[in-house]
């Protein structure tokens, strides 16, 4: 029931923005975009975590974060982040190759903008 509550909530508020032209929506403020890990372990997975809050008028819906390759995993809240909360995306790297390395993540949501990309890099080294 709180969920239909919500939604016809949401709902309201777009459609009456829509009428007036003065379209509120949700906006991502990151704490930052880029981790320089420096030198890390070979063969041993390092996580990074971008912290991120909404300071915008509507729910903010991460849909979804895409790491430039296989050896990079992202976990990211699937849950509306509501207006003045926040969240964060923990991105894990496996050290599987010696030498330097630059990720490049996609995040996707419904903020002004779409995607902002994150990045990750540093040196693995035995």
């Amino acid at each position: 029931m709180k969920k239909v509550l919500f939604l016809m909530c949401v709902m309201s508020m777009v459609f009456t923005a829509a009428r007036t032209g003065d379209a509120p929506s949700a906006t991502i403020e990151w704490g930052m975009t880029s981790i320089d890990f420096g030198e890390i372990e070979y063969n041993k997975p390092i996580t990074a975590e971008f912290v991120f809050k909404n300071p915008g008028m509507m729910p903010l819906m991460i849909t979804d974060v895409k790491p430039s390759c296989g050896c990079t995993v992202a976990d990211f809240p699937k849950e509306p982040i509501m207006s003045g909360k926040g969240g964060v995306i923990k991105v894990t790297f496996d050290a599987k190759e010696e030498g330097y390395f630059a990720k490049t993540i996609n995040v996707y949501s419904n903020a002004q903008g779409g995607m902002t990309k994150l990045y990750i890099e540093g040196i693995v080294v035995k």
